[in-house]
């Protein structure tokens, strides 16, 4: 049932997804639902909610994100990094969460669904020094703007882009951003099965 709500929720989404990344993307809601039993993953439990709620959620998204290097902050299950990495199989995208039992959850999901594009890392995003900067850096749910920011910018390079997926528009949080980014666009989302707001949040570094 999963894989026809996931096929339903791509052909009203419009979206390219090619059928075997929608069979990995099923496998992938159930994974999260067998690990959800032990570790607690993510608050729904309904495999067929996840549908709506986590795939198609991060899916909406994808047609107006488009990056190389990919960093996803606070990555829990791994949303939206592993619906990304699928969508992208030329893309590099870092899995980002503090979490151990979830960084156990995001390796054992990457050797399942045999991505060879996804690299997961352990670690507090303000501690983390990688070697690079991203051209996408992406969160979902994770803080409000102002704290992702301050945490994660510096992780957007020159040219890149921040991401942040949000629910109901968010008016405050805009009107306290710093200096050093400002707003592209926000674009308002469709998710097929999910009767709430979402909203997608997109912002550059301005170099000051």
């Amino acid at each position: 049932m999963s894989s026809e709500l996931l096929a339903q929720g791509v052909a009203e989404l419009g979206l390219p997804v090619q059928a075997d990344i929608q069979t990995k993307l099923t496998a992938y809601l159930a994974l999260i639902a067998k690990w959800n039993r032990v570790h607690n993953l993510t608050a729904v439990r309904d495999s067929e909610k996840m549908v709506s709620v986590h795939a198609l959620d991060c899916l909406a998204a994808a047609p107006h994100l488009n990056a190389r290097t990919v960093v996803d902050v606070g990555s829990g299950a791994g949303l939206p990094g592993i619906p990304l990495a699928l969508m992208w199989p030329d893309a590099s995208v870092v899995v980002l969460d503090s979490n151990h039992k979830k960084a156990a959850f995001l390796r054992q999901a990457v050797i399942e669904l045999g991505l060879q594009n996804v690299e997961v890392v352990c670690e507090r995003v303000e501690a983390w020094q990688p070697a690079r900067k991203f051209e996408l850096v992406i969160s979902r749910a994770f803080s409000d703007l102002a704290e992702f920011l301050k945490l994660a910018g510096r992780l957007c390079a020159d040219n890149g882009m921040v991401a942040a997926m949000k629910g109901v528009y968010p008016d405050e949080e805009l009107a306290q951003l710093p200096a050093t980014f400002k707003l592209l666009r926000t674009i308002a989302l469709k998710v097929p099965g999910l009767n709430a707001e979402r909203h997608l949040v997109l912002l550059t570094p301005t170099g000051t």
